[in-house]
């Protein structure tokens, strides 16, 4: 990763202190013939009951704060869901202020119902309080393996923490990502705001959270990696639906 200036590194963390081309709907969520004496068939509708879900465990920029709520990263995300005619509900569950520890509190309520990934986007108010990284790690740990306990995907997406803290604790704060995406054995983003932190055109007046441009620009880099895990949730969901008929 990149080095970043520490006026980026302290806006980005305390943005956390205070969410595509279109392709065919998949056979299964088509309908079927319109049983008429005509013969005509019916337009495709989406199926019917709650959508597999994907929730991301998140601060104030999960939650959009300063953003209307079309205009957040994890809308920008639902969006490109939409436009690739799968069936899948993005869950924002952003807290503004929260910690490793917070997001950890709230873990159950977020990951209730039909929960097929979770992406964890904390971390940035431990940066930002110098917290301890043993501390966020454990919590961090926690999270992933609750999750995987309910056979819930994990994408773990990574903070920085600003260099007035010295080196080693900056260096301490990013390992921790690193490992835990190793020794889990799940998928790491590296930076959330890889591209957007510290960058005056992609965030609002305080220069700390993203704004419009900025969200979509979050939502850009997530959908890199999110794209085909969520395909892969979808087409999942598709064979359950079939299998149901």
């Amino acid at each position: 990763m990149r080095f970043v200036p520490t006026a980026l590194l302290v806006a980005g963390m305390t943005a956390c202190g205070a969410a595509p081309p279109e392709s065919v709907v998949p056979s299964a969520f088509r309908t079927a013939p319109d049983a008429t004496e005509t013969g005509r068939r019916s337009a495709p509708e989406p199926p019917v009951g709650p959508r597999p879900r994907v929730v991301i465990l998140g601060d104030s920029l999960t939650a959009g704060l300063g953003l209307p709520e079309h205009e957040a990263f994890p809308a920008r995300l639902q969006a490109r869901v939409d436009a690739a005619g799968w069936p899948i509900e993005i869950a924002p569950r952003g807290v503004s202020g929260d910690t490793t520890a917070g997001g950890l509190r709230r873990l159950d309520w977020a990951i209730d119902g039909d929960v097929h990934m979770l992406v964890v986007a904390l971390g940035g108010n431990d940066g930002l309080r110098g917290l301890p990284v043993e501390q966020m790690h454990d919590n961090l740990a926690a999270i992933v393996d609750r999750a995987g306990e309910r056979d819930i995907a994990v994408v773990l997406a990574g903070m920085e923490a600003p260099p007035n803290f010295g080196a080693i604790y900056t260096s301490q704060f990013r390992e921790v990502f690193r490992t835990l995406a190793e020794t889990r054995d799940v998928v790491l983003i590296p930076f959330l705001l890889e591209g957007v932190a510290g960058e005056p055109d992609l965030n609002q007046r305080d220069g700390i959270h993203p704004n419009a441009a900025g969200a979509e620009r979050v939502a850009s880099h997530l959908w890199s990696t999110l794209e085909p895990l969520l395909a892969e949730i979808a087409t999942g969901s598709a064979v359950r639906l079939e299998g149901a008929q």
